[in-house]
């Protein structure tokens, strides 16, 4: 039964590819593509977590931060070079709007499901709300700037690397401080793992291979993606947002909504905040900087259904992690909240 488990991502790998092969419909090949990329996500993950523990602490918390949102910047990567800047935009909102509204929402109800209040570190909780804040002002700036002197198209382009650099910055003084400095703060995140632990080589090999599949499924989703919307009368954002983002993100999904309900609301916070920044100060900055050398410029000029949802996202997430505290109806908030930007956003012009 294990190794028929095993087998099921290869077999739906090899499904997507061999639809895409034959043109078959537009809706089954994404489908079929889109169950595939879900497993390999996962295992990317779970090697990454793997290859971390056995580098030790600081080189592991480094590189649990650098490669955590591995298969969404591939995923965000084949877009890019395939012209779909708007779509890429979408999935840089939808990772950063979906990790904060919906994957802690989840994760609140889903702990608030065994006891009626749930504790975590305010101050840890406070940094995160904040990078979400900054990363709301540098959508915000640039969408401005945009209708001030909206024929300044080189100057956007400019502004937006500029900006790019400075959130990277942030980012590297952010793991400083949470990996250096302050790591006092963030002890209580800590999950003893459990089963046996992958030896080093086994875990880059695992890494090596799933990041192919990832590359490979992801080629197959982004070519269909177009197909898709216009088969359903679906806007570009809409797909970015709720579909390619929360595809991008499903395996630290489950692992958010796991740790809540095992009472580590620490690591659920850290998981899906912790996510959201790292899309908004390294994916996006690094986005950028690849777009400017394959020739395929992204700024950071996002639309106003975007900033707004961002905006939203920071304010709702500071209001639910500012005591510490957290009960199962926050996260209802929160999942409200999530749903009324899905609804919206749907029904922008396609």
């Amino acid at each position: 039964m294990k190794t028929l488990r095993r087998l099921v991502p290869w077999a739906l790998l090899a499904l997507a590819v061999g639809l895409e092969a034959a043109h078959a419909g537009p809706t089954v090949t994404f489908v079929a593509a889109a169950a595939a990329l879900l497993p390999f996500a996962g295992l990317m993950g779970r090697a990454t977590e793997h290859l971390a523990i056995t580098l030790g602490a600081g080189a592991g918390g480094l590189l649990n931060a650098s490669f955590g949102n591995a298969a969404e910047l591939i995923l965000a990567f084949v877009a890019l070079r395939e012209g779909m800047t708007e779509v890429v935009k979408a999935s840089i909102t939808g990772s950063i709007v979906g990790n904060s509204l919906l994957v802690l929402g989840l994760a609140v109800v889903a702990g608030g499901l065994k006891r009626p209040i749930q504790t975590f570190n305010a101050t840890a909780a406070g940094l995160g709300s904040t990078l979400l804040a900054l990363s709301a002002a540098a959508l915000l700036l640039p969408a401005t700037f945009h209708h001030i002197a909206p024929s300044l198209r080189i100057s956007e382009e400019r502004m937006s690397v500029l900006i790019g650099a400075i959130l990277f910055a942030a980012y590297v003084l952010s793991l400083i401080f949470s990996l250096k400095t302050h790591k006092h703060l963030y002890a209580g995140e800590d999950d003893p793992h459990e089963g046996p632990v992958w030896s080093r080589k086994l875990s880059v090999a695992v890494l090596a291979v799933a990041t192919a599949a990832v590359a490979v499924l992801s080629e197959v989703l982004v070519g269909q993606v177009e197909h898709m919307s216009k088969a359903f009368g679906l806007n570009e954002v809409f797909v970015g947002v709720m579909v390619v983002a929360v595809l991008g993100n499903a395996a630290e999904h489950s692992t958010a909504i796991v740790m809540a309900y095992k009472s580590k609301m620490d690591v659920a916070l850290g998981i899906a905040v912790g996510s959201s920044t790292q899309v908004a100060l390294f994916v996006a900055p690094v986005l950028v900087f690849a777009g400017q050398l394959i020739g395929k410029p992204l700024d950071l000029v996002f639309s106003l259904s975007e900033v707004v949802a961002v905006g939203l996202s920071a304010w709702i997430v500071a209001l639910v992690s500012h005591d510490g505290q957290s009960h199962w109806m926050e996260g209802v908030l929160l999942l409200a909240l999530y749903a009324i930007l899905g609804v919206t956003i749907y029904f922008l012009p396609a």
